[in-house]
């Protein structure tokens, strides 16, 4: 089936397009309403701030960032059609501009512990030990792009990107166990890249940033291993049991990730049953007993009150009511592993110094901030940087010209800075 969807897809992308480019105009410039056909999209002047609408009209993509939602729905019209899965056509949509090649690094694709890596590091001979940075891409678990040669030309490091199986080909956990195969094969032939055993960072974005964490968490165990020098989580997600926090009601119709789409990948990553979302929006997952527990950790009460400003409902006690169907088809989503988040203090203590990087406009923006706070009052070091104008999956644009966001610059010279000092 594989060898006809990607020519299929191709085709319907080439066909359609234009059709959705259209609409995606008439959203944008006219405020036009979106046929029901599309009944997800908003208009994007109704979705953003006027500091990101500002920096979209300075750019020329707000049509790009409509076109992608849009795309969204073209995927799963295609999947009803029997054609191709919406997923396939996400993967190909965003992965569909090739990496441009790079003169000062030495890009190599091997496999570590049968795990498909590519390994970046400089030409130019170092006098000493280098760091080592292993990257875990994001995407929900279900896209594969990769993007580490600014790190690694930046820094002087050697990165490995995982290429972790992807979902829902492959199911959950099968993503966490690529990681760590792949980070436990480094960690042990660090002499073969001239990487400092002291030095290795583990690094990702969006659920790959859930992946570091959660074997960073697993890692602090291991006597047989280097120590990780640091963890490195841009804009991560890391808890499926409450997505009514603040971030996710001020920032739920904003592109890329909308609230109920998060919902949607996690459960296509669990390859669960996607009917669900509404109750799983609503918290109808989550036992009573459960939900108490881990207040004490998940809560908007934990969130800093500038970050309540913008749009923010408390949620009333009295539209929460446990499903136990629901609960037994997604129990998953409350596993530490897939919701690191709720890790115990014992384990959060040994986490090595961390960066945390957050983005206003992001619907998991407060999983990092309650990140950060678990692990300061765990008495771990935090590095957080926090970008205004950011959104979730803005550096999935950087380097593509006026496709780039300025603020996708900024998030990763930041990044460099922190990396550069270990």
């Amino acid at each position: 089936m594989g060898f006809v969807c990607a020519p299929l897809t191709l085709i319907g992308v080439i066909w359609i397009s234009p059709f959705i480019l259209i609409i995606s105009w008439f959203v944008t410039v006219l405020g036009t309403k979106v046929p029901p056909l599309f009944p997800k999209i908003q208009p994007i002047t109704a979705s953003y701030s006027p500091h990101i609408l500002c920096n979209l009209k300075d750019l020329g993509l707000s049509a790009v960032i409509n076109f992608e939602s849009l795309s969204f729905e073209q995927g799963r019209i295609l999947e009803k059609l029997g054609i191709c899965s919406d997923i396939s056509l996400l993967r190909f949509m965003l992965d569909g501009i090739p990496p441009w090649r790079d003169s000062k690094l030495l890009i190599r694709d091997l496999k570590f512990a049968e795990v498909p890596v590519r390994v970046y590091q400089a030409k130019a001979p170092s006098s000493g030990q280098r760091r080592g940075v292993l990257y875990f891409h994001g995407g929900a678990g279900t896209l594969g792009s990769i993007m580490c040669r600014y790190i690694a030309r930046e820094t002087n490091s050697v990165v490995v990107s995982v290429g972790y199986r992807l979902a829902p080909e492959y199911l959950y956990p099968s993503q966490y166990w690529d990681c760590l195969n792949a980070t436990i094969h480094f960690m042990r032939n660090v002499e073969d890249y001239q990487v400092d055993p002291a030095r290795i960072i583990i690094c990702g974005d969006s659920c790959g940033a859930n992946f570091a964490t959660a074997i960073c968490q697993i890692l602090v165990s291991r006597t047989d291993l280097p120590k990780v020098r640091a963890q490195v989580l841009i804009y991560p997600g890391l808890q499926g049991l409450d997505f009514y926090l603040p971030s996710y009601q001020q920032n739920r119709s904003v592109p890329i990730l909308f609230q109920d789409r998060v919902i949607y990948f996690c459960l296509r990553y669990l390859n669960k049953d996607t009917s669900v979302v509404e109750d799983v929006l609503k918290s109808s997952h989550v036992p009573e007993d459960m939900k108490l527990k881990y207040k004490k950790w998940i809560s908007a009460d934990h969130i800093p009150e500038e970050f309540k400003i913008r749009g923010y409902t408390p949620q009333r006690l009295l539209s929460y009511k446990y499903k136990h169907e629901v609960h037994e088809v997604i129990k998953q989503l409350l596993e530490v592993m897939f919701s690191p988040l709720l890790a115990e203090d014992a384990i959060v203590c040994q986490l090595p110094e961390s960066y945390i990087l957050t983005c206003e406009f992001d619907v998991l923006r407060d999983d990092g901030l309650l990140y950060k706070k678990r692990l300061e009052d765990n008495g771990v070091r935090v590095s957080w940087y926090h970008n205004e104008e950011g959104f979730h999956g803005v550096l999935a644009f950087f380097g593509y010209g006026i496709f780039s966001f300025p603020s996708a610059k900024k998030i990763l010279d930041n990044t460099v800075k922190f990396i550069k000092k270990l």
